[in-house]
């Protein structure tokens, strides 16, 4: 990978967020008064907080891939200063906490993402890394469900010990829904954490449907 390429993501962006999940939105119509989306409002999200440098898109997209699934270790190193660049600098937290791969896919791919980058922002800020969730059962794979069986596909996978009082960093590559993390931090939460924050390198997008939509539909003359 040359510099350019590994230096060309660019953060996310977007005129309204939800205050508590920063899920980006086109207007403040899903907004309550507070800034909360509909997710947080109802408490379906398990977490505190979340962040992530940038859209799960394009070059982004890519350099992710080849972390993940061609195995370039090495990218784990600038794609943890993305994750640095997205740390919010008023938060403190005790530990950071890689989301856990099974270990039938751990043994396949040879190491868990997550953990490499959790290892880097802990080199960064001093704040350890603890093996505090364990993956139970493995699960299917997410793609093509709805959020909602996505929730009930990984609402039992995870466990945790004990970690009393503690605020979590929760450290994973990419947010989809959200449905991960949330189970994740709900068995944080049910091992007593304070607080957990999810931070990522990147997140999906749900705008981009939106405007790949109208884009069809300028090209196709309405007929999509």
């Amino acid at each position: 990978m040359c510099r350019r390429c590994i230096q060309s993501p660019e953060p996310l962006d977007a005129e309204f967020f939800c205050v508590s999940c920063r899920t980006p939105f086109q207007n403040a119509f899903p907004l309550d008064e507070e800034g909360r989306c509909a997710l947080c409002r109802s408490g379906l999200r398990g977490f505190d907080a979340a962040y992530a440098y940038g859209a799960y898109e394009g070059p982004l997209r890519r350099l992710i891939h080849l972390f993940k699934y061609s195995k370039i270790r090495t990218l784990a190193r600038p794609l943890g200063g993305l994750l640095m660049r997205a740390l919010p600098r008023d938060e403190r937290f005790d530990a950071i906490v890689p989301v856990p791969l099974y270990w039938r896919r751990r043994l396949q791919r040879g190491f868990n993402q997550a953990e490499l980058l959790a290892r880097g922002i802990s080199r960064s800020t001093g704040i350890p890394v603890i093996r505090a969730l364990r993956r139970v059962h493995a699960t299917p794979t997410q793609a093509g469900l709805s959020n909602s069986a996505r929730r009930r596909n990984v609402a039992a996978a995870f466990r945790s010990r004990p970690i009393a009082g503690k605020r979590i960093l929760l450290i994973d590559d990419v947010m989809t829904t959200g449905s991960t993390a949330t189970a994740c931090a709900n068995a944080l939460k049910r091992g007593g954490a304070k607080r957990v924050a999810l931070l990522t390198v990147a997140r999906v997008d749900r705008r981009m449907d939106g405007w790949r939509l109208a884009a069809a539909d300028s090209t196709m003359g309405g007929k999509v």
